[in-house]
């Protein structure tokens, strides 16, 4: 039973840094490219798609790490599995604090209600964003290697 939820849980993990990273380095760069108001539209309606999904994705792969860790407390890798659950809590901190509050205004604004600092904005976000790949990066690596 242990296995099963090891292996469940890096795959959920695996595929929530398959959708960031690709936000990150594919979709936003597209959206980046097309002409006039077609970033900023596309922008909000992602922030309204994914977050939706994305809460329910972050803390969903938290609590199966923190199961992970404590039904195999006693299974060589813990140490990597409790420190890839720390960097999962660290990018839902990261989320409620720095990206959040940016993809709140944004998934409401269109080109008529835009602030003037909007590409500014996102462009943080981004920042902030490329960020917390690298941490859940760094916990799904954990979670691999707490598989062998």
């Amino acid at each position: 039973m242990l296995d099963t939820l090891e292996v469940f849980t890096t795959v959920v993990v695996g595929l929530m840094v398959g959708v960031e990273f690709s936000v990150a380095f594919v979709i936003n760069p597209i959206l980046n490219a097309l002409p006039g108001d077609s970033d900023q539209l596309g922008r909000a309606h992602g922030g309204r798609m994914l977050g939706a999904v994305m809460p329910v994705w972050y803390i969903g792969s938290l609590v199966l790490v923190a199961v992970w860790a404590i039904a195999g407390r006693h299974h060589q890798g813990t140490g990597l599995v409790v420190t890839a659950g720390a960097l999962l809590l660290l990018s839902v901190i990261m989320s409620l604090l720095l990206l959040v509050p940016i993809n709140n205004r944004n998934k409401t604004w269109t080109p008529e209600n835009r602030p003037e600092d909007w590409k500014e904005q996102m462009n943080r976000w981004d920042r902030f964003h490329y960020v917390r790949v690298a941490v859940i990066i760094g916990a799904f690596a954990l979670l691999a290697a707490a598989l062998a």
